[in-house]
């Protein structure tokens, strides 16, 4: 993921760049002059508790663009490494919603997700290594450059122990930082040290007997009675989830990591705690959380909002990118209704990319996609406008749809444009899951009527191969002349009546793609629902 710029002035104008993967990026470049660190180290942390979701790898698309932008600062001379860290030892604490036959897990709560069978079947050996695989399986697809890194794995195989040691001798310390955070019921109980139960496997949410520093082990009662005393390290212990962010920055010795807002106020604790520990704490960026088409928080557990693999079904993964770059700190939704507008606005964005000065480029999100290096794409016809093509000529045949669109340009084909073929095959679905099961004609009245047979009548006037604009010109004489007041309303007209919705392309446009008497033709299919 290295880049190469070309001259003194590239180098310049990134350090002057607005856009926020460089705001990011050049603290980080102030915290190694700082440190010290030859080798700047990203972390980003999920959850196994669910299947992978879009946030998750919005968290890694994002970081990836900061890891990016700190390469341009730092002339690509200091080395960066990524890492995937999957909480994967943490208890299930309830069953997920969206999982083959849930009621079959629910003798498992409690167990670390790695002891969790895996309910997907196959060759995994628990729900935990599933969604792990899950994830690095889309991480790959993306090309992403990471190192995967599972929590089972750190504890059990010793590479916490040090830090564990420190936090049993800082002890009190780390109490003193959580206990106000805590209601006076769960004050009574805490520990951060969170014993895996000897006899059970379980996770074990009680208050420590003892906590011997010197010795490194804590004891606690186990769920039959019994006192246990076991050593801090090993993986006989993890953390509870505050005092582990803390922990694992200081053993990590990690640079950068973004979260959402809902852990917003929780951040002091993790920085103190990594401070108690010995570390110092690494550099944040707090984005807004992701909402569903109620308005809801997207959830690994519900499922609710959309998968990774719902979005590539009806979208390039472009597309999906530009939906994470933009506006990280404002929340979104992420559901169907808002793919098409990401995929206009990312071939906006590029076609726009090859005439803007350099200091301009270093803002596009395009740049940031493409760490650097945005592809040349020729996309003539929008998503947008090939959406309202499979509606209006009530196909969803690839060979139609290309038919209309050499009509329109005859030297087009899907060998010569093939990001144009893609973008048709994705019209093709989003149409048929989206659009047409909502598609609502309705009949025009009187003044409607009146203004549609007007405008098949000046279609006909119009020579065979008028432009947009010429085309557009008598859409609008024809509204105004028929008194509609505001304009939009005869626009919203056209939509509902022609193509059964509420909003529509560019109608100019539009026609000229669609063919003048495919228009026409229509507009009488319009006027005999009257």
């Amino acid at each position: 993921m290295s880049t190469n710029p070309q001259t003194p002035d590239w180098l310049a104008l990134a350090t002057e760049a607005r856009a926020w993967p460089f705001e990011e990026a050049r603290k980080i470049v102030k915290r190694l002059e700082k440190t010290g660190k030859e080798t700047a180290l990203f972390e980003t942390g999920y959850g196994p508790s669910g299947l992978p979701h879009i946030g998750t790898f919005g968290e890694v698309a994002r970081t990836t663009m900061v890891r990016h932008a700190f390469h341009v600062l730092t002339g690509d001379k200091v080395p960066t490494r990524l890492i995937c860290f999957s909480d994967d030892m943490d208890g299930m604490r309830k069953v997920p919603e969206n999982v083959p036959d849930p009621a079959a897990l629910r003798e498992y709560l409690h167990l670390p997700l790695t002891k969790v069978p895996n309910p997907f079947g196959g060759d995994y050996a628990s729900f935990g290594h599933h969604n792990n695989a899950m994830l690095r399986r889309f991480l790959d697809t993306f090309g992403f450059d990471y190192e995967f890194a599972s929590a089972t794995d750190y504890y059990a195989s010793g590479k916490f122990d040090e830090v564990l040691l420190r936090a049993a001798g800082k002890y009190d310390e780390i109490m003193k930082v959580m206990l106000p955070t805590l209601g006076a019921e769960r004050q009574a109980t805490y520990s951060p040290f969170l014993p895996i139960s000897p006899k059970t496997g379980r996770v074990l949410y009680v208050p420590m007997k003892n906590v011997d520093a010197k010795e490194g082990t804590i004891t606690f009662e186990d769920e039959d009675g019994s006192e246990q005393t076991v050593p801090v390290t090993g993986g006989n212990v993890k953390l509870q989830w505050k005092p582990d962010f803390g922990m694992r920055w200081a053993a990590l010795d990690v640079d950068f990591e973004m979260f959402g807002k809902d852990h917003q106020t929780n951040a002091p604790v993790y920085d103190r705690i990594c401070n108690i520990l010995g570390g110092r704490a690494p550099e944040h960026f707090v984005y807004e959380l992701f909402l569903d088409d109620n308005g809801e928080k997207i959830s690994k557990s519900k499922g609710n909002g959309l998968t990774i693999d719902e979005w590539l079904t009806y979208a390039s993964p472009e597309s999906l990118s530009l939906f994470m770059f933009s506006q990280p700190r404002r929340a979104k939704r992420l559901y169907f209704d808002v793919i098409p507008r990401n995929v206009d606005d990312y071939y906006t964005h590029l076609a726009n990319y090859r005439t803007q000065e350099p200091d301009k480029q270093l803002e596009n999100p395009v740049w940031h996609i493409h760490s650097g290096n945005p592809p040349t794409v020729d996309m003539p016809v929008s998503f947008s406008m090939l959406l309202n093509l499979v509606s209006a000529s009530n196909s969803e045949d690839k060979s139609v749809l290309w038919g209309f669109i050499r009509n329109y340009d005859a030297t087009m084909t899907p060998e010569n444009h093939p990001e144009l073929d893609r973008l048709v095959d994705y019209a093709v679905r989003y149409f048929h899951d989206f659009v047409a099961p909502h598609k609502t004609f309705r009949a025009p009245d009187e003044r409607e009527a009146g203004a549609l047979q007007a405008l098949h009548d000046a279609l006909g006037d119009l020579p065979p191969d008028a432009d947009g604009s010429t085309i557009q010109d008598e859409v609008y004489r024809i509204g105004n002349e028929a008194g509609f007041e505001p304009l939009r309303d005869w626009f919203k007209a056209l939509y509902q009546v022609l193509l059964g919705q509420d909003q529509g392309p560019r109608f100019g446009n539009f026609v000229e793609l669609y063919g003048i008497d495919q228009s026409r033709k229509l507009i009488l299919e319009g006027l005999a629902r009257g």
